[in-house]
């Protein structure tokens, strides 16, 4: 394996509905890498396909795994997570992932700060979402921890957001709807990096936008790479 889209300085959007299947070790499981930012520590972020009544084997996840179903239903020993689920296994967990009817999720390894050891598991579809300063935006926190915030954002259609600043950088994924900015048009699928200091203006489309969105998290992998 060798890095990916590793440059945490450039701008990045990627049409993930446009990219191939690739075979995983494991039988009925595909993926779709989107960064590889460690060959040593395996630190990725990938979208994972299971066909129905796949399994991967029984494994130890020594730098953490976080992920979030997109669609179908997630399971393991601990219990069975259906799309909508954000799930955190910390550094150390060890389980042997399967579905029955196939699934679809989004996967970040090795991406956990050393002294973040809760397990956690939100059921995003019966959570209570937040507004903030401006109604037409909501949202609903899932993890802060060393400065990496990371949410779901809803933003109503039709809408223009004031110019602001990512002092952390950004990363999202798209889940549903779409909204433009300076560089480009964001659709369902799109998953997108914007830099250190980077700032838009975005505008929604007419069927609003939903993304799982998380600040400070370039900005903690740079601090990650000076320590190293």
């Amino acid at each position: 394996m060798s890095l990916l889209n590793a440059d945490l300085e450039q701008y990045l959007a990627i049409d993930t509905n446009a990219m191939d299947w690739e075979a995983s070790p494991a039988a009925g499981v595909e993926r779709k890498r989107l960064e590889v930012l460690s060959t040593e520590t395996e630190r990725v972020t990938t979208i994972v396909r299971f066909a129905p009544d796949s399994y991967f084997p029984a494994h130890t996840h020594g730098g953490g795994e976080e992920y979030l179903v997109l669609d179908g239903t997630f399971s393991d020993e601990s219990g069975d997570y259906s799309a909508g689920y954000y799930v955190r296994n910390p550094p150390g967990s060890r389980h042997k992932p399967f579905t029955r009817e196939g699934c679809t999720i989004l996967v970040k390894l090795c991406q956990f700060s050393a002294d973040d050891l809760q397990q956690m598991n939100v059921d995003t579809r019966n959570a209570d979402w937040q507004t903030g300063p401006i109604p037409e935006r909501s949202f609903l926190p899932l993890h802060e921890h060393a400065g990496v915030n990371t949410i779901l954002l809803r933003l109503a259609p039709d809408t223009q957001f004031p110019r602001h600043e990512h002092p952390g950088g950004e990363e999202f994924l798209v889940l549903a709807g779409s909204f433009s900015d300076d560089r480009g048009t964001y659709a369902a699928g799109t998953w997108a990096r914007n830099p250190i200091g980077s700032e838009h203006e975005p505008i929604t489309g007419a069927d609003g936008a939903l993304l799982y969105l998380r600040t400070g998290y370039l900005q903690w992998l740079s601090e990650q790479a000076v320590a190293a």
